[in-house]
């Protein structure tokens, strides 16, 4: 019976560790898409403000992620440092490039993740 119940709290955790990160992701697109909107209209201060929000909320993603959609959230988060340090430089055109570059690997991060919910409620 002991056993039966280790297994039943360890799947849970798994499911509920795909939902965290699916919560993470979701953030982090809304704000690194808003990151990359404001740095095409040139407003640095707002484009910093959005890409360290999305740093922060992809960071927190790739704690639970693994695999394919781990790799991708390392990616973006390297583009949205890179963002952050260039719009600090006033290099907003090269800044907006790595921010709408993390919006593809997030974008790409929660179609696994999906996946993985998926496969592990079966």
């Amino acid at each position: 019976m002991k056993k039966m119940t280790s297994i039943c709290a360890g799947l849970l955790l798994l499911l509920s560790s795909s939902v965290f990160a699916e919560e993470h992701l979701t953030e982090a697109l809304e704000h690194a898409n808003t990151a990359a909107v404001h740095g095409e209209a040139g407003d640095t201060a707002i484009l910093i403000e959005h890409a360290k929000a999305a740093l922060e909320q992809v960071l927190e993603a790739s704690i639970v992620a693994k695999g394919v959609a781990k790799n991708h959230l390392d990616a973006a988060a390297k583009e949205l440092q890179e963002s952050i340090e260039l719009a600090n430089l006033g290099h907003i055109g090269s800044a907006t490039m790595h921010a709408k570059a993390a919006v593809k690997h997030i974008k790409i991060s929660n179609k696994y993740i999906d996946s993985d919910v998926i496969i592990q409620k079966h």
